[in-house]
């Protein structure tokens, strides 16, 4: 008596996922969004430095102090 193999199933999903190709926007989408970043690192020319709040500069300050150790 001979058993029933399943290799020939096997090997034709194996086929059938090799030859499966992906769908236009897996390809679009990541192009764009590099794109997209892209432009905004290297966007305006011109840009400044934000001026901090006070309050806001007092905290970095401590919060500098503290991870130095020296609080």
């Amino acid at each position: 008596m001979t058993a029933a193999s399943s290799r020939p199933a096997a090997a034709e999903a194996r086929r059938h996922r090799l030859r499966m190709r992906l769908p236009w926007w897996a390809l679009a989408l990541p192009v764009i969004s590099f794109t997209a970043l892209l432009i905004v690192v290297t966007g305006p020319a011109e840009a400044r430095a934000a001026s901090a709040p006070q309050g806001l500069v007092a905290l970095l300050e401590l919060l500098a102090r503290i991870v130095r150790g020296g609080a």
